[in-house]
């Protein structure tokens, strides 16, 4: 009996600790890209914002999302690289009305996607 309560905490410790550790690196790789999106943003609006500048933000993306298909789907990730794509393109033709529709997608997206991961009652049941 004591064998298996002691095995019982054990699991429940450790499911408590990578849900924990999935929630924290999830929310850190997001927060940095937001930043990286939020500065492409107020380029883009100020219309000095020129390829290079998404394309080093789809950079960074690329760089960051290697490690996230360990801890989330591929449909979140593709979706990002979708809207990536569009904004690098209308960046680098200078559409910036358009641009800026498409960073707003993906800062939202930075902002909700994190929090699907967190460790709360509605994401467990």
């Amino acid at each position: 009996m004591v064998k298996s309560l002691c095995s019982i905490g054990a699991a429940i410790l450790l499911l408590l600790g990578a849900t924990l550790l999935e929630w924290h690196f999830v929310n850190e790789k997001f927060g940095g890209f937001e930043e990286e999106l939020r500065t492409l943003y107020y380029k883009t609006e100020d219309g000095s914002a020129n390829g290079e500048d998404a394309k080093a933000v789809q950079a960074s993306w690329e760089q960051k999302k290697e490690n996230l298909y360990v801890w989330i789907p591929h449909n979140d990730i593709s979706r990002i690289d979708d809207y990536m794509s569009e904004t690098v393109r209308l960046v680098a033709e200078e559409e910036f009305s358009l641009a800026l529709a498409k960073l707003e997608i993906l800062i939202h997206l930075c902002d909700c996607l994190p929090g699907t991961y967190r460790p709360t009652i509605g994401n467990v049941l």
